[in-house]
């Protein structure tokens, strides 16, 4: 079936001009522009990380721009909130679910906004009749009374849907919305996107799902580091694949860090069979001593769920982790620790770090956990054993008492580094290490699990940064669908090709 893209004329219904967004050290967003024309579907690609979401989350009300204009119809807003931005008939449906799970459907649909008789009394007889009405019109097949906990997670997504065309909407945003659908599922959000696009809904659609988004989309555009590198005409449902792929890593190889190899020995910890739930994918692999093995994946591919399962702090469904050839049993983080296992978490605020405690106390809150129970403390006498490796790191604090919550993003994810280092673990898992931190944190911590690898500890590293992976990793793992696709190794580790095994494209798609 042929896809015809709607004619672009006139102004655009949403204009975004020199749009800035800055965090605490970061620049999110740089001088990015976006417009999107009635009745078409324009998706944004790029990295994890490259400012999609950020630059949708202003769009739709929950951040505001740190400088730049948002032009609705003409009319021009320095920022919206979320309640103007839904009168304007902005609605985004997110990737996580923000369903009710004891609803159902019709419930949730008009949740805040419900229906009523006489001024007072609900109707939801016609609240069911409208939400059957919309579903007749874009054939959504669901089951309106079914509680949200009951139903399947595409068929959870297509509530999301019709919660935001109830609203009026003349904008949709579709945040990675087939990110954990099947083949048969994923085609029909794609339908139903063709459908709405028909009737003059503007679609803005995120995927990384390169195949989908040259079967769906009337443009393209690509995003890297903040930034827009190239808007692509798609009417003709052409665009290569590979093109997109090099404008979304795009970055030269001798920007890659460079660190010292050291000799690599046997498997400290093997991982086999592992399965997170009855239904998933069995993973298996190992790290060996004196390695550090990179993984890969796009948002939703597993990757974080994994390293979890494996450092205890969340339960799997069957398989084992063996350390040196010993099974583990793995019920709570505390029994990864006592295993040897560190975990530094990409959410450092709410996992990594007690905010509300010093610098001190943080960096001694594994070592010392791990210690006789019942002992008493004086954390300011072990301050002498903590000052070195607070100056090891770099971390910028005026004392060793000062809360982890005043400190700068990058000297915080220091901090957590410290903590486990502090701890003498023997196997480390970096999740996103460097995520949101300057150049400076991010070559200390190069630095640091340089060091650990050397000293012939084994080290997993979960990074979405590509240059940093290639460089750092001595073997990298894809994951997708929860599964592990494939393992690279030498001159297969470069940009394009786990872009591709993570996309699942082949060859010269």
């Amino acid at each position: 079936m042929s896809i015809q893209a709607p004619a672009r004329s006139g102004e655009p219904v949403i204009e975004m001009r020199g749009i800035v967004k800055e965090f605490p050290g970061v620049r999110a967003l740089n001088e990015m522009s976006f417009d999107v024309f009635k009745g078409e579907v324009h998706c944004l690609v790029g990295e994890n990380g490259a400012g999609k979401s950020t630059l949708m989350k202003i769009l739709s009300g929950a951040h505001a721009p740190t400088s730049g204009s948002i032009l609705i119809d003409g009319r021009e807003f320095k920022s919206l909130s979320p309640a103007l931005s839904s009168r304007l008939g902005i609605e985004i449906v997110y990737q996580e679910n923000d369903l009710v799970p004891t609803m159902n459907a019709v419930e949730n649909i008009f949740v805040g906004k419900e229906r009523t008789r006489f001024g007072f009394v609900s109707d939801f007889k016609g609240m069911l009749r409208e939400v059957r009405t919309l579903m007749d019109q874009y054939h959504i097949d669901i089951d309106p009374l079914e509680t949200i906990e009951n139903m399947s997670v595409s068929n959870q997504q297509f509530v999301k849907i019709l919660k935001a065309l109830m609203n009026r909407s003349r904008i949709l945003i579709m945040d990675e919305p087939t990110s954990m659908f099947n083949v048969e599922d994923a085609g029909k959000v794609l339908d139903l996107v063709r459908a709405m696009s028909q009737q003059g809904i503007s679609i803005i659609y995120i995927s990384h799902f390169l195949k989908e988004v040259v079967r769906i989309a009337d443009r393209i555009t690509v995003i890297r580091d903040g930034s827009v590198i190239r808007t692509y005409d798609n009417a003709a449902r052409s665009c290569s694949l590979d093109d997109i792929t090099s404008d979304m890593v795009g970055r030269p190889v001798d920007m890659f860090y460079q660190r010292d190899r050291c000799p690599i020995g046997e498997a400290m910890i093997e991982v086999r069979d592992l399965k997170l739930t009855r239904d998933a994918h069995p993973v298996s692999f190992d790290v060996r001593r004196g390695e550090i093995l990179g993984m890969f994946g796009m948002v939703g591919s597993g990757r974080t769920e994994i390293a979890r399962a494996i450092s205890g702090a969340d339960a799997f469904h069957s398989g084992q982790v063996l350390a040196e050839g010993k099974p583990l049993r793995l019920r709570s983080p505390k029994d990864g620790i006592r295993a040897g296992f560190a975990h530094i978490t990409e959410d450092r605020q709410r996992l990594g770090l007690n905010l509300n405690a010093s610098v001190l106390e943080n960096a001694l809150m594994v070592g010392l956990g791990a210690m006789r129970p019942g002992i008493y403390f004086n954390f300011r006498a072990l301050a002498p054993k903590v000052k070195p490796l607070v100056e090891s790191l770099r971390i910028k604090t005026p004392s060793l008492m000062q809360e982890a919550v005043n400190l700068s993003g990058g000297n915080q994810q220091k901090v957590v580094l410290g903590k486990w280092l502090f701890a003498r673990q023997s196997f480390y898992i970096f999740d996103e290490p460097t995520r949101g931190i300057d150049v400076n944190a991010k070559a200390e911590f190069y630095k640091q699990m340089t060091e650990l690898a050397k000293a012939g500890n084994a080290i997993l590293m979960i990074s979405s940064d590509l240059p940093e992976l290639i460089s750092m990793s001595d073997r990298v793992l894809v994951v997708r669908d929860g599964a592990i696709k494939r393992e690279l190794t030498g001159g297969d580790i470069n940009e394009q090709t786990i872009i591709k095994e993570a996309l699942g494209v082949k060859g010269n798609e």
